[in-house]
């Protein structure tokens, strides 16, 4: 109705300028200010455009209302060259930008992302006159919500100089970017410094301090400031408590959780339902399922929504990610025990928590229940048992799923190509992988760069070398991009038949590649320059490995120690152990 009511209006408005125009009469710039402004209201943007550029033919000239109608509106249409443009002619007219007019300009320029332009604007406009409260806090959130905090504080500060009263805002906006960006020194004396202005920390500042050290693991100084909260007579409100709550949870301190949760309640503070949802979170995945239970029920008594199958997924996701399968199952009988119905992922995670402990009994067992829960298995249900199968030894396992998936009439996806392909390769049978790789490329299923690792990966390893870099230049005749996980695998097999330079010239090219060369192939490279007696050149990449950043790890150190004592090189070999003490490392047996 009101859109209606502004189209009316702007019509009125268009029919009168134009009666003045057919009377002969000149519209003053107040006319053309309404008209223009209306059009771009209405979003008729070149038609607006028109009527100021005609202005001028007219003997009328735009004045800062017309300007600042005009910027405005090309700055929310992200347009800043042209709003620039605007702007340059409007200080050539001899007509003085305002704060609307540079506001227009720093909001263009925040909504796109740049933060250099948007400051330079502000700098400009403060050259020119004193930017204002409201101004200076927009920006600073805009810096800070980008973490650049740095320049926000450049802002603030300039605030005190310029005179303007710096306020709770304006401090919490700080104070979140540093937050939010782990700068907890540089928030802490910021927070100490609002004595200065004679500003009392209100709920929502203490609150950002409490998250900060929550976040960070620092509860002892969470507890601090909430301490200091309640000494300055500053009430915790439900996001105050909701914060030390999930992050006691979180660390598994549920006594002290379920403390601060009576405390809230005998507050008057009424607990929402993330506080519920931390709590629930926590006896889960500590194992307290009785505890768990009284809260849902406890959320229901109330009214309230209980936490749904997202909530409990993300707690089995942990725990199987874990290897704790069993209290993941238990999960499974809480939900079921509250009326939740468990849905395919549920049953997903579960299959692949037991393939993960190698339980394949177990993992079977829960996709037959699938099954007679009344659910369908997907190709992510049959791909994950399948990779379980093949991980275990169980490759013809595998195979039968892969057909029975088939005989479902369910389209096998890169995913359990991928699967099978990797199961074939590690159980040595070779043949049988090329011909499966044959019927995923006569299929139509998309090969990705992980099948092509599998692929040239399983072949090197089988002692099919030859093969793999004949399959490699055909790759790369089809402009398939490697990856560094490929040219590892490459590097390997030219060193494997003895083809040295070979491999050589393929590391020496990976930054030409758009790749960076990661501990898995300095690695290959310096076991294979030890093996052909190449030692100074082994410690010379040493070090360039060190300079370019890639830290050795234990695994790359203890093949290299290794290599240097099956060639009698005791001394070199002592160097290398005295890096593995260093990094506090241990010694392969």
């Amino acid at each position: 109705m009101d859109c209606c009511c502004r189209a009316c209006r702007t019509d009125l408005a268009l029919a009168f300028f134009g009666r003045l125009l057919r009377t002969g009469l000149t519209p003053d710039v107040v006319a053309y200010n309404t008209v223009i402004h209306g059009f771009f209201r209405e979003g008729q943007v070149g038609k607006a455009c028109d009527m100021f550029h005609g202005m001028a033919q007219k003997g009328v000239m735009p004045n800062v209302v017309t300007y600042n109608s005009v910027i405005d509106a090309l700055c929310k249409a992200r347009a800043m060259d042209k709003a620039e443009t605007v702007l340059s002619q409007m200080v050539n007219d001899g007509v003085r930008p305002d704060n609307v007019t540079y506001n227009s300009l720093i909001h263009g320029y925040s909504s796109l992302g740049n933060w250099k332009e948007a400051v330079r604007v502000f700098k400009e406009m403060s050259r020119r006159f004193t930017p204002d409260v409201i101004t200076c806090t927009s920006l600073m959130a805009f810096l800070c919500k980008n973490g650049k905090s740095k320049e926000a504080a450049e802002i603030f500060d300039s605030m005190a100089m310029k005179g303007l009263k710096r306020d709770t805002v304006s401090y919490a906006i700080l104070l979140h970017g540093y937050a939010t960006e782990g700068c907890l020194v540089d928030m802490i004396n910021l927070f100490n410094s609002m004595a200065t202005d004679c500003i009392l920390p209100n709920c929502h500042i203490f609150n950002i301090l409490i998250n900060a050290y929550a976040k960070s693991g620092m509860m002892g100084e969470a507890m601090l400031i909430f301490k200091k909260m309640h000494e300055q007579g500053v009430s915790p409100d439900v996001v105050t408590y909701s914060t030390v709550i999930h992050a006691f949870c979180k660390m598994g301190s549920l006594d002290i959780a379920m403390d601060k949760f009576n405390q809230m309640v005998d507050m008057g503070v009424r607990p929402n339902a993330i506080v519920y949802h931390s709590l629930i979170q926590g006896f889960c995945t500590h194992g307290d399922l009785v505890k768990a239970k009284e809260l849902v029920t406890e959320m229901r008594n109330k009214a309230m929504r209980p936490p749904d199958i997202k909530i409990f997924h993300s707690i089995m996701k942990n725990l199987c990610t874990e290897g704790r399968v069993i209290e993941a199952r238990d999960i499974l009988d809480l939900m079921v025990h509250i009326g939740m119905r468990p849905d395919v992922p549920i049953f997903n995670l579960l299959i692949g928590g037991y393939c993960l402990v190698h339980k394949m009994e177990d993992a079977t067992k829960m996709f037959d229940d699938m099954v007679s829960y009344g659910l369908e298995p997907c190709n992510s249900t049959y791909g994950i048992l399948i990779n379980g199968y093949c991980k275990n030894g169980r490759i013809d396992d595998g195979l039968n799923l892969f057909k029975e998936m088939l005989r479902k009439g369910l389209k096998p996806t890169t995913f359990n190509y991928n699967v099978i392909l990797d199961g074939l390769f590690l159980a040595g049978r070779t043949v049988a992988a090329k011909e499966k790789f044959d019927e995923m490329v006569e299929s139509g299923v998309s090969v990705c760069i992980d099948t092509y690792s599998i692929v040239l990966g399983g072949l090197c390893r089988n002692n099919c070398t030859g093969e793999a870099i004949t399959l490699s230049k055909k790759l790369s005749t089809m402009n398939v991009k490697f990856n560094i996980a490929i040219v590892n695998i490459l590097i390997g097999a030219f060193f494997r038949v003895r083809r040295n330079q070979e491999a050589k010239d393929l590391f020496a090219a990976i930054p030409a590649n758009g790749l960076v060369a990661n501990v898995v192939t300095y690695s290959i490279m310096m076991i294979n320059l030890i093996k052909e007696g190449s030692l100074e050149e082994a410690d010379d990449l040493f070090l360039s490995m060190e300079k370019s950043g890639c830290t050795a790890d234990s695994c790359m150190l203890n093949h290299i120690i290794r290599r240097l004592l099956e060639r009698g090189e005791i001394v070199k070999a002592g160097n290398y152990m005295s890096k593995v003490d260093a990094k506090s490392y241990s010694l392969e047996a």
